[in-house]
């Protein structure tokens, strides 16, 4: 069934730099199918991932013409049939979408979308999705972290870096962190890291060192394995894993590095999560917001005819702070 309510979407019909993300006013809103929600989106996040699937480089290929954005906050506008969880009025956060997220209405599958707890407000609810489902799947699923480790976040300012701060300081770890900025430092230790260190100076690997006694790291949280990984293999201790969140292009590393300390090199990717997976870590994040240590930081905020800049400041920024957002 056709509906004839026309909405404001951004729309991608060849792959190519952020110009390629066009305003289109006269879009047909989506109608729910069968288990599925249509949400009035309030705010959308902006991850490194729409990005890379944009520019037409990544594995990920959607077809042309295509909405993107996964990661929305709003408010439950119908509901298709079959869905028991959620009816009309509910504010929600999703991860994922059906429709794409970078419009006024989208449609998602039922089992993406969350309640969205009312001490936080819309701008947080789209910072959720893949920043912190990734952290925790880097930390957990991957990594298998426990207590009492040391864990390094690159990038600990950014979506996924506050994030993996705040998860791994809620599970009891030793949280240390890296940002490009003062503000980037700041922001970092007011969510979780014990000690921050500024990734652009020389000698930051050293002093990472001395922050562990010379005893190296347990998990590194990689952000940016193009520039970094090579460093991080060096910073392990015995048996220490880092996972690969992200990357822009290819890096040579000396794999004794890997032997001497038995350390592993895990790559993740959220994508991959099994069914059983996704609900251990929804469970764990819904308890986050109940109990207050998973807030999000929410940081430039753009509206949606400014898609394209959104993901020209989004690469070329100089220091994260906080979660980049679309707001409708």
């Amino acid at each position: 069934m056709s509906t004839s309510k026309l909405m404001r979407a951004i729309r991608v019909s060849e792959f190519g730099g952020p110009s390629v993300l066009k305003l289109h006013e006269n879009i047909p809103v989506p109608t729910p199918g069968q288990k599925q929600v249509l949400i009035r989106v309030q705010a959308c996040g902006v991850n490194p991932l729409e990005t890379y699937i944009r520019s037409g480089t990544f594995h990920l290929k959607p077809n042309l013409p295509y909405t993107p954005g996964s990661d929305v906050s709003g408010v439950v506008e119908a509901v298709g049939d079959g869905v028991s969880s959620f009816q009309s009025g509910d504010r929600v956060f999703t991860l994922g979408t059906v429709t794409g997220g970078y419009a006024e209405y989208t449609v998602a599958s039922e089992d993406s979308v969350y309640p969205l707890s009312d001490s936080l407000d819309y701008q947080q609810g789209a910072a959720i999705g893949i920043p912190y489902f990734t952290a925790y799947r880097a930390l957990f699923q991957k990594a298998h972290s426990k207590a009492g480790e040391t864990v390094l976040v690159h990038g600990a300012s950014g979506g996924v870096g506050v994030a993996a701060c705040q998860i791994a300081r809620a599970f009891e770890m030793k949280v240390l962190g890296t940002a490009g900025t003062p503000e980037g430092e700041a922001l970092a230790k007011k969510n979780g890291a014990h000690q921050v260190f500024n990734h652009r100076e020389k000698d930051y690997v050293k002093k990472i060192m001395e922050a562990t006694n010379g005893q190296g790291l347990n998990v590194i949280v990689e952000m940016l394995a193009s520039v970094n990984l090579s460093k991080d293999i060096q910073m392990l201790t015995q048996g220490g894993r880092v996972t690969i969140v992200g990357s822009r292009g290819p890096i040579q590393i000396d794999p004794q590095d890997a032997m001497r300390n038995e350390s592993s090199i895990i790559g993740v990717i959220l994508f991959s999560q099994t069914k059983e997976e996704r609900a251990e870590n929804a469970a764990a994040l819904l308890a986050g917001i109940e109990s207050g240590w998973l807030r999000p930081v929410v940081g430039p905020q753009y509206t949606l005819d400014k898609a394209s800049q959104a993901h020209e400041d989004l690469i070329k920024s100089s220091g994260a702070t906080g979660k980049m957002v679309l707001t409708m």
